[in-house]
C-alpha cells in the first residue's frame, strides 16, 4: 500500500494537470481498491496525455483550399508498380529479398490487436475461420506462409544454415491471452516457440471533449488501445527493439491481421525496399476509382501522408497522368517495410505525431453523483494514433503497387455482408489457389462437371505454395473438386 506522503504527492500531480477529479471517490473505496487506483495513476504520464489531447484538438481543424493546393502526386523515383514492372527486375527484388531472409535479417510484425466483434465472434480476428476447406485460421495461414518462406530461401541461396523470420504478434490488452492461448493450443503451428513473441500495443484513457479523463468505475481509468500507431511506442516499451537487435535484424515487414491474402514477408516487397535504400516502404494498390472510399499515399505540405478521401476534392481525385491512370491512386492497405534504424529513430520526433480524435459513446461515473452513465450518443473522445503517421518523418520513402486481386482482401464485415466479410476472404483465397494451378499449366474442375460454387471446394496450403511457385509438375493436370492440397505428396494423389 502506498503511504499518505505518497498518496498525496499524487494527488498534487494530477490536481496540477487539470486531473484532480481522478481521486474523487478515493477515500471510500477498499485498500485493495485504492492500491489498484494508485497504481494505475502511478503508471500512468499524466503531462504527455495532456499535451497529446492539446495537440489532437489542434490538429482537427478541416483541410482548406489551400491545404488541398499544396498535394502533390507521388514523386516518379519513388513510386514503382508489380504491375507494369519487367520480370528481370522482379527477379531482382525477389533474390536480394531471399538473400536477406536467407541471412536471417528480416522479421515480421503482425498488428493483431483487434477482436472479432464485427465478424460476430469473442475471439481475435486472427482467430477466425473464413470456412476455407481446411478451416484454418489467418493466424494458421500466415504462420505457413513463414514456413514455407524458411523454406523456399533456404533452397534458393543454397544457404546451409537455419533460415528464420521471428515473428512478432502485437495483441491489445482484451486479446493478448486469447491469442497466446490459441498459438499454444495449436503448437504455434509449426513454428517454433522461441521465434514467436507476443507483445502488446498501448492504451490511452478516454476523455471528456474538454479533457478530462473518465473513470470507468470509482476505482479503475475508462482506457482504450492507442490504435495501430501506438506499435512504435510499444516496440520500445515492451522491448522488441532490443530482442531485434539482439537477433541482429535490419528489415521488418509489418501488416494487419485481417489481410487474408498477406503475402507474409515478401521477398519481393522486401527486395525492392532495399534497393531503393529506403528506410520506410508501403505496399499500395491501384484506387479502383476517384471515389473508392480509401486513402491514398500523396505528398502534402511537401511530405509523404496517408491523405483520406474526404480530404480530396474529387475533381482532384479524378486527375489522371500522362498514361490515363489516375495520378492519386496509392491505395494505402497498412502493409509496410521498416528498417530497424528508423523504427528505433521514431523516438526522436514521437512528440510531433499527430494523434487521431475518435469520438465515442464511453461508459463512465459521474464525479458529481457517483452514478454510472451509460450515454445514447458520443459524449468525449478515444485518441488514436495510425501506424502510417510517421511516413512524414521518413527520409527515404518507397511506395510499391501490387494486384489487389493477388495481395489483398481484408476481413472486417459480418458474415452475408457482401464485401470484405468470410465469404469474400474465402473466394478470394480459392480463386488465387486455382489461379496458381492455371499459370503452371494445369486446371481446377468442378467435381459434379458443371456447379461453379464447387469450385470453391479447392484449396493448396501456404506450406506446398507461397505465392503460386514450386507447381511447374501439374503442366497438363487436372485436379477435380473437392480438393486439399496439404503436402507436395498429395498433388499426386489427387490429379485426375
Amino acid at each position: 500500500m502506498p503511504t499518505n506522503i505518497e498518496v498525496e504527492s499524487l494527488k498534487a500531480k494530477y490536481a496540477a494537470a487539470g486531473q484532480g477529479h481522478l481521486f474523487t471517490f478515493y477515500d471510500e473505496l477498499d485498500p485493495e481498491e485504492q492500491n489498484s487506483l494508485f497504481d494505475q495513476l502511478s503508471k500512468l504520464d499524466v503531462e504527455r496525455v495532456n499535451r497529446i489531447f492539446r495537440k489532437a484538438v489542434s490538429g482537427t481543424e478541416t483541410v482548406s483550399s489551400s491545404q488541398q493546393a499544396s498535394l502533390e502526386p507521388l514523386p516518379e523515383e519513388v513510386f514503382d508498380s508489380v504491375l507494369s514492372a519487367d520480370e528481370v527486375k522482379i527477379k531482382d527484388w525477389e533474390s536480394l529479398g531471399l538473400q536477406l531472409i536467407a541471412e536471417n535479417k528480416v522479421a515480421v510484425i503482425l498488428m493483431a490487436g483487434g477482436q472479432g466483434t464485427r465478424l460476430g465472434s469473442s475471439a481475435p480476428k486472427g482467430c477466425y475461420d473464413i470456412r476455407l476447406p481446411s478451416a484454418k485460421s489467418l493466424f494458421q495461414l500466415q504462420a505457413e506462409r513463414i514456413l514455407r518462406l524458411q523454406k523456399y530461401a533456404q533452397e534458393i541461396t543454397k544457404t546451409t544454415s537455419k533460415v528464420v523470420i521471428p515473428w512478432y504478434v502485437m495483441t491489445s490488452g482484451p486479446t493478448r491471452s486469447a491469442t497466446e492461448s490459441f498459438f499454444k493450443e495449436h503448437n504455434f503451428f509449426g513454428l517454433q516457440e522461441e521465434n514467436v513473441i507476443f507483445f502488446e500495443q498501448g492504451t490511452l484513457p478516454a476523455l471528456t471533449n474538454d479533457g478530462k479523463i473518465f473513470l470507468e468505475n470509482k476505482s479503475k481509468l475508462a482506457i482504450a488501445p492507442d490504435g495501430n500507431g501506438g506499435i512504435y511506442a510499444a516496440l520500445r516499451y515492451e522491448g522488441i527493439l532490443n530482442s531485434l537487435k539482439t537477433r541482429n535484424i535490419s528489415y521488418v515487414h509489418a501488416y494487419c491481421v485481417d489481410n487474408c491474402l498477406v503475402r507474409v514477408a515478401d521477398p519481393i516487397f522486401i527486395g525492392h525496399c532495399v534497393s531503393k535504400n529506403a528506410d520506410c516502404g508501403a505496399k499500395v494498390v491501384g484506387k479502383s476509382s476517384p471515389d473508392e472510399p480509401v486513402g491514398v499515399i500523396a505528398i502534402r505540405n511537401g511530405k509523404f501522408n496517408v491523405v483520406e478521401y474526404s480530404e480530396i476534392d474529387l475533381t482532384i481525385a479524378s486527375t489522371t497522368t500522362a498514361n490515363g491512370q489516375l495520378a492519386y491512386r496509392a491505395a494505402n492497405i497498412a502493409n509496410h517495410f521498416y528498417t530497424v534504424d528508423f523504427l528505433n529513430r521514431v523516438e526522436s520526433f514521437e512528440n510531433e505525431l499527430e494523434y487521431h480524435i475518435a469520438k465515442k459513446k464511453i461508459k463512465h461515473i459521474d464525479v458529481t453523483t457517483g452514478e454510472l452513465v451509460s450515454p445514447s450518443k458520443p459524449n468525449g473522445m478515444k485518441l488514436e494514433l495510425f501506424v502510417f503517421d510517421v511516413f512524414p518523418f521518413t527520409e527515404n520513402m518507397a511506395v510499391f503497387e501490387v494486384d489487389r486481386k493477388e495481395e489483398f482482401s481484408p476481413l472486417k464485415n459480418a458474415p452475408g455482408t457482401g464485401v470484405d466479410d468470410p465469404e469474400t476472404s474465402r473466394r478470394d483465397i480459392i480463386s488465387q489457389h486455382i489461379r496458381f494451378v492455371e499459370r503452371a499449366g494445369g486446371k481446377v474442375i468442378a467435381g459434379d462437371g458443371e456447379s461453379s460454387t464447387d469450385l470453391m471446394n479447392f484449396e493448396i496450403s501456404p506450406l506446398v505454395s507461397y505465392a503460386g511457385e514450386g507447381l511447374d509438375g501439374l503442366k497438363g493436370k487436372t485436379f477435380r473438386t473437392p480438393a486439399v492440397i496439404e503436402t507436395v505428396a498429395d498433388i499426386g494423389k489427387l490429379i485426375h
